[in-house]
């Protein structure tokens, strides 16, 4: 029988494709049985990966952050398993919203205890809030609905009652000239706010960000430590991150 992981995996890839299954065809697809099948997407759909409809599973909606979990999820994954190697037990960190940063979240509370999260993410403060003994610091601002994030003015000031060591956030696109870039202007302001109070931003992101770029300049290009992105990025790329003084971490193909 094929693993959990590689179940949801292969799952996902079929929605990707179909959009919508029922579980008799998965079924048939995995080789398991139903019964199999509709308990891997129980725990699917409480990771906001899927939801389900009459007997039928539906990729969700890219127009929010949990359809994005789903697209590259495997990727994902091991980027954000990389990133939690670099947290320790009792650490203090920030977390900023995205689909990687979410998994990231995901990944630390099953692996280390007494982490304290501050975010202007409310999915991942949702996200985890079951699954761990962490301390999750919600940082104020304007709601967007779509990302679940806070952004505005309020997230600086919070933001400004802390410092910690590292600070972890998703992008969108990236540019030789402008460095890493985002689609949206509040959410980019709250990224810069939040990155004032770090010593250590490290991107994590899919390699296939680095071949195209949103329209907000982060203007991170001399605070980003370190980025953490998959083995299909171009050694072009991962030269000119070096040039930069950027630590590039590239996740295994065989990383469980």
């Amino acid at each position: 029988m094929r693993r959990k992981e590689d179940r949801t995996n292969r799952i996902l890839e079929l929605l990707v494709k179909e959009k919508k299954l029922e579980v008799a065809e998965i079924s048939g697809h995995l080789g398991v049985s139903q019964v199999t099948v509709r308990k891997d997407l129980d725990a699917m759909e409480a990771q906001g990966l899927i939801t389900r409809e009459h007997g039928f599973a539906v990729l969700s909606s890219t127009d929010d952050i949990k359809g994005r979990l789903a697209w590259h999820y495997e990727e994902k994954r091991k980027i954000a398993c990389l990133a939690a190697d670099l947290v320790k037990d009792g650490d203090t960190i920030m977390i900023e919203s995205g689909s990687c940063c979410a998994l990231l979240a995901k990944a630390l509370t099953e692996i280390r205890k007494g982490v304290t999260i501050i975010t202007n993410s409310a999915f991942i403060a949702d996200y985890i809030r079951r699954e761990s003994d962490f301390q999750i610091v919600l940082l104020g601002g304007i709601y967007q609905q779509d990302a679940q994030v806070m952004v505005g003015p309020m997230v600086r000031q919070c933001a400004e009652n802390f410092w910690v060591d590292r600070f972890f956030i998703g992008v969108d696109g990236w540019s030789a000239r402008t460095g890493f870039t985002n689609q949206d202007q509040m959410r980019a302001q709250a990224v810069r706010d939040m990155a004032r109070q770090a010593d250590q931003v490290i991107v994590l992101t899919e390699s296939d960000k680095f071949t195209r770029h949103g329209t907000v300049p982060l203007n991170l290009k001399d605070r980003v430590s370190t980025v953490i992105t998959d083995q299909s990025i171009g050694e072009e790329i991962r030269q000119g991150l070096y040039q930069l003084g950027i630590e590039v971490i590239i996740s295994d193909a065989e990383l469980s």
